[in-house]
């Protein structure tokens, strides 16, 4: 008898084993000032197949390949009136990596910011790219690679993807290195990515139940310090085995996310219902209005031949049949609740709001 509840025990711990979800610290939180900055600069990309673009309606275009000469010393005659259908004026964007060193490259994103038709086959020339305080960061430049395809023949078109923007893989260049202030204190941050006091206070705990990682505190429900008196290198140690660390993930708060332009309705497994009664129809409304000819009776009776409209309005509703739903306690039931409405998603928002009024909806309903 001892034997078979040791094993009963046994098989209960690996069953709240197997149900345990753990992350690692690294998959849960950033390291604070460690992260990417943004990068923008004006360029102009040549070698178009004839799809650049129209220099009558974008002006700039002409105007910046005439200061690009210029700096090549050509000069363009006062008055010339340059029909450039293989150039086209576009936006360059990039991301500046953290601890990104001189001669690193990364990718760019060139997007077309005039009538250009398509960016495909070009070339983007030398663009300088600059940070938030104006100053030049990297060097863009190379050919652009498109995802999307169109063709046109006769007044008819058709394409796929989008072909006014691209990418160029390590196409800039960093010339100039972003100060970075890390390892410089002897608190490193730690910020979740999203906020929950229990998840900070299990990181603090996990952290602080490995023994020589420093004392770790949660400060609020996005925040945990991290106190340690390591010099540099050292604290990039201590955050490669910090992030390492497993975290069980504690239950999260039911919600509900609609997304009202695209009709979408997600929701995580914390969502449960109780008992309620729910009436769901269509309600339509119908004009028809036709045009009738009153004649007079004899033609020599001095009546006028006039048009009276008549004006008929229906209205139906169907559907509308009180449904019972039960109380569920999980995800699939949940779903298999609400698809017995029968509701389509746009219906089903306003169904979802009103349960959570009517208080038979545990979830945070939130619309995007």
């Amino acid at each position: 008898m001892r034997n078979v509840l040791i094993r009963f025990a046994l098989l209960l711990v690996v069953g709240f084993s197997a149900l345990a979800q753990a992350d690692r610290i690294r998959d849960l939180t950033t390291v604070g000032g460690v992260r990417d900055n943004s990068l923008i600069g004006y360029g102009l990309v040549v070698g178009l197949d004839g799809t650049g673009d129209q220099t009558t309606q974008t002006p700039f275009t002409t105007q910046s390949l005439n200061n690009m000469l210029s700096q090549l010393g050509i000069t363009v005659p006062t008055g010339t009136n340059m029909q450039l259908k293989n150039v086209a004026a576009v936006m360059v964007t990039a991301k500046l990596p953290a601890f990104g060193r001189q001669g690193q490259v990364v990718d760019v994103v060139v997007s077309s910011m005039g009538n250009a038709k398509s960016l495909r086959g070009g070339t983007l020339l030398m663009t300088p790219l600059k940070g938030v305080d104006n100053q030049v960061y990297a060097l863009a430049q190379g050919n652009i690679l498109i995802g999307g395809a169109s063709a046109s023949s006769g007044g008819s078109s058709v394409q796929v993807n989008q072909v006014n923007g691209g990418r160029i893989t390590g196409g800039a260049t960093i010339e100039r290195e972003l100060p970075n202030n890390f390892g410089t204190s002897n608190i490193v941050s730690l910020f979740l990515n999203q906020e929950d006091f229990s998840m900070a206070q299990r990181i603090a705990d996990a952290i602080n139940s490995r023994g020589g990682y420093g004392m770790a505190q949660a400060v609020d429900g996005r925040t945990v310090q991290v106190r340690s008196t390591a010099n540099n290198t050292s604290q990039v140690r201590l955050l490669a085995d910090i992030q390492n660390i497993d975290v069980s993930v504690p239950i999260q708060d039911a919600k509900v996310i609609i997304n009202s332009r695209t009709g979408s309705v997600v929701m995580n497994r914390e969502v449960n219902l109780t008992q309620c009664a729910i009436a769901q129809g269509n309600l339509s409304v119908t004009v028809n209005q036709t045009q009738n000819v009153s004649q007079p009776n004899t033609p020599f009776g001095g009546g006028q031949t006039v048009v009276t409209p008549q004006t008929q309005i229906d209205l139906r509703q169907s559907g509308g049949a009180l449904q019972t739903v039960n109380a569920t306690a999980n995800l699939n039931s949940v779903v298999r609740a609400l698809n017995a409405l029968g509701a389509t998603p746009i219906d089903l928002m306003s169904i979802l709001q009103s349960m959570e009024s009517a208080g038979c909806l545990h979830a945070k309903l939130e619309i995007i």
